[in-house]
């Protein structure tokens, strides 16, 4: 399999009706990819439409994908699960909101460290559990830490919920097991739970890591955890509305279960049939992906170097998301000067916790992401 990535060009894909392109300029924000889906992925959805069969899903369907979820975790990590604990969802989000509204106490204060992805910040609140953030710390060599200090601290003033993040959105790192236990220790002190959000997980880039799911680690951590994941990242399907998540608490499994019919109801059956297809079948494009994010994370790193003076950036173990120090630039807020002076469109690290960096998707072709880092290098030295 050879996925040809420069022909994925912002004029092909203007033409069609996502929102990542539906800005002017070249889009770097929305968390998708520029590279269409698997051949295996477009086969299963070309015959269910083929076959007009847009209908509810079927028992089958919805075993078959929840079987592939368990095939997958423990073909890629070791972990082995069973089908009965997979809780099908529509999305992530819809996995942390079953989560706060059934498996922590109402009004119970959640714990996130920033920065983080951008709904962890606010969506909490809607369900009436304030948020407290913990910013992160660098290591010796700059690498992003989490605080456990500062975690432990916020465990002290009341917090009950954990949201980890890993692979981390939008630092980029891929928390090894070390990590995991030390958090893991915290946690249990405290008598808390952590919401891991482990739906970048396909997507290690750096060789000398592994992406380790937290529940994995012990029986500890499995008692006092859910997983959510989905084929969405990896293999490109978010539109497609289906997720996972992994309940490996018999008592959280037994709160959920009057709710799960209406929860699985929510995912689609086209994203049912993705997702089995993505797990079991596309290994292949996955590595042609992974390959090619590991290369432009480089390249980016050489670019950021040449035209953007004063930029902090590392390269990310994980997810297609680099994460930039822009707090020594003369702009007050380096996202939209980039989207109004260059042309490129990235996220507001406020909006991930963090004022002064940006979020930037590299998940594009070559060619685009080196016209992308010198237009933004025009825009700073024209002032």
């Amino acid at each position: 399999m050879t996925i040809d990535f420069e022909s994925f060009t912002p004029e092909l894909l203007r033409r069609h009706p996502t929102e990542k392109w539906s800005r002017p300029g070249i889009g770097a924000w929305v968390a998708e990819m520029d590279f269409g889906v698997p051949p295996a992925v477009a086969e299963v959805l070309r015959a269910v439409v083929d076959a007009g069969a847009l209908a509810y899903p079927t028992d089958r369907q919805l075993a078959e994908a929840r079987a592939a979820t368990t095939r997958w975790l423990a073909r890629t990590s070791g972990w082995e699960t069973d089908p009965g604990q997979v809780q099908l969802v529509a999305d992530v989000l819809t996995a942390l909101a079953a989560t706060l509204e059934h498996l922590v106490e109402p009004g119970a204060p959640v714990i996130l460290p920033v920065p983080n992805y951008m709904p962890f910040l606010t969506l909490p609140e809607v369900f009436g559990h304030p948020v407290l953030r913990v910013p992160g710390t660098s290591t010796p060599r700059g690498r992003h830490a989490m605080d456990l200090e500062g975690i432990d601290a916020a465990f002290r003033a009341g917090g009950r919920l954990l949201i980890l993040c890993n692979p981390h959105n939008p630092v980029g790192r891929v928390y090894d097991r070390e990590e995991l236990l030390a958090l893991a220790a915290v946690v249990d002190a405290h008598g808390g739970r952590v919401f891991s959000d482990e739906i970048h997980a396909p997507l290690v880039l750096e060789p000398t890591c592994r992406h380790v799911p937290y529940a994995s680690l012990d029986r500890r951590t499995a008692a006092h955890s859910v997983t959510a994941l989905a084929a969405s990242k990896g293999w490109n399907i978010p539109g497609l509305k289906c997720a996972q998540l992994i309940l490996t608490n018999d008592d959280d499994a037994r709160r959920l279960a009057p709710f799960s019919p209406f929860l699985a109801h929510q995912a689609s059956t086209p994203g049912l049939l993705a997702t089995a297809a993505a797990y079991d079948r596309c290994d292949a494009w996955l590595a042609e992906v992974v390959a090619h994010l590991r290369a432009n994370a480089a390249r980016l790193g050489e670019l950021v170097a040449e035209n953007l003076p004063g930029v902090g950036y590392h390269e990310p173990e994980g997810t297609y998301l680099a994460w930039l120090d822009t707090r020594a630039l003369p702009v007050d807020n380096p996202s939209r000067f980039f989207a109004e002076r260059a042309g490129v469109v990235t996220t507001d690290g406020a909006s991930c916790g963090a004022p002064g960096f940006v979020r930037f998707n590299l998940a594009m072709a070559r060619g685009t992401l080196e016209r992308a880092l010198r237009q933004m290098g025009d825009a700073l030295a024209a002032g």
